[in-house]
């Protein structure tokens, strides 16, 4: 039975506790992944990253190998998990600021490192698209009042955006009726899987903090997490999105800031910067845990399969 670090590392907040917690384990040579798996599981984090050489992909120009485990499924690309493992990386001195090109299931990624410690992480360019849907549905499905909704829509459609991972993007009138929603999962589940996306993010220009152009929450059941609390991938969609929809009627700012994790006790904020060429998303990482996790082999685990 061998030994493996294991940290949980709370991405987009400046101090434990905070933001959003992503399992990081910064040497998974050689697991599987059954045992990438199961340590994603007892962990428990909304996702969790595993480090490798990049020459164990394929190897190429990429830097490194990222893969990323829910409790329940593997998912192709995860922002917060990305930043947690590089941020962590860099304030044990394990690798140097700069850029780096990231292998991922979603493709390369680049992501850079600044002197201060903020990790960016750059996203492909948006892909948006405005969809046709009962906003009463959507209303119900996240236990909102459907006015709350309808009071927005003929500016603010819903889309789906994507920047490697898809989300159905809902826009809400006031942070009040945001913190009311009450999701059914099952409802938000059926949405997920009829626009084949990961989860609905629903957001409000009504943000709690003047220097935060919005308050967003994410809720992604069919990945095994009600509520995300700090959302990178959505994050860097939502920021395409608000382009595509000229959401500041031309006058956007160079940099935008998202606020979320707030009704959920985990306070975080994210940074996004839409370019030419894609999307950056940045913010800091702190490691709130560090300690060793004893990973059984293959053959030694006694899962029964159906």
């Amino acid at each position: 039975m061998e030994t493996r670090r294991a940290l949980l590392v709370d991405a987009f907040a400046a101090e434990p506790l905070a933001g959003n917690a992503a399992g990081v384990v910064p040497d998974a040579e050689g697991l599987s992944d059954d045992q990438m798996a199961a340590v994603a599981a007892e962990l428990g984090a909304s996702e969790t990253a595993f480090l490798t050489a990049a020459d164990g992909a394929g190897g190429g120009a990429a830097d490194d190998r990222l893969r990323y485990f829910s409790p329940t499924t593997e998912v192709d690309l995860c922002g917060h998990a990305t930043i947690a493992t590089y941020g962590a990386l860099f304030a044990e001195g394990t690798i140097d600021g700069g850029e780096r090109t990231v292998r991922t299931n979603a493709g390369e990624i680049a992501v850079a490192v600044d002197d201060d410690g903020t990790v960016w992480m750059r996203q492909r360019a948006p892909s948006v698209e405005v969809v046709d849907v009962d906003l009463g549905r959507v209303a119900a499905a996240l236990g909102v009042d459907p006015a709350a909704l309808r009071d927005v829509g003929a500016d603010l459609p819903v889309a789906v955006a994507s920047t490697g991972l898809p989300f159905l993007v809902v826009p809400v009138n006031f942070l009040e009726r945001l913190g009311e929603a009450d999701p059914d999962d099952g409802a938000v589940e059926a949405l997920a899987e009829e626009f084949d996306v990961a989860g609905v993010y629903a957001f409000t220009f009504d943000a709690l903090d003047a220097d935060s152009t919005l308050h967003g929450r994410a809720f992604v059941p069919s990945l095994g997490i009600p509520e995300d609390p700090v959302t990178g991938t959505a994050s860097g969609a939502v920021g395409g999105y608000l382009r595509h929809v000229d959401a500041f009627e031309g006058d956007e700012p160079d940099e935008l800031r998202f606020e979320q994790g707030h009704f959920v006790d985990r306070p975080g904020h994210v940074r996004v910067r839409v370019e030419a060429d894609g999307v950056r998303v940045g913010g800091r990482a702190t490691v709130a845990l560090d300690g060793e996790l004893r990973i059984p082999d293959d053959e030694d685990d006694e899962i029964i399969e159906a």
